[in-house]
């Protein structure tokens, strides 16, 4: 009998949107940071803007997400919950190991008040 020794190769970019995804999933995240955080690694790649950023170590993965929160729910809470998610997705599709989440709060949402009508 024949082994299939088969091996799979993900580009950053697809990690990156694996990650993106993950991380939106959670309840009380607004989206990802659309500003540049880390300065010494603008100068690395090609776009600054980015909310997820993911390094190869080692044949691992650590992982660095830049979240966007709404104001009203428990910042810890959803750090905690997009760490979890992030790794467990990424984990589970692609098989390679994932060592580190970092969650950073880039921003906090904050909802506009409708200015009430005088009569």
């Amino acid at each position: 009998m024949q082994e299939n020794n088969t091996e799979l190769s993900v580009s950053t970019q697809v990690l990156e949107k694996m990650a993106t995804i993950a991380a939106c999933e959670i309840e009380g995240v607004t989206g990802l940071s659309k500003k540049a955080i880390d300065i010494k690694g603008t100068f690395k790649t090609k776009s600054v803007f980015k909310g997820v950023r993911v390094d190869r170590i080692n044949g691992a993965l650590e992982i660095n997400v830049f979240i966007c929160i709404d104001n009203n729910v428990n910042a810890r809470e959803v750090a905690e919950a997009v760490q979890k998610n992030v790794k467990d997705k990424i984990q589970t599709m692609t098989g390679v190991a994932v060592t580190k989440v970092n969650v950073s709060i880039a921003d906090i949402h904050f909802e506009k008040e409708e200015p009430e009508e005088e009569q």
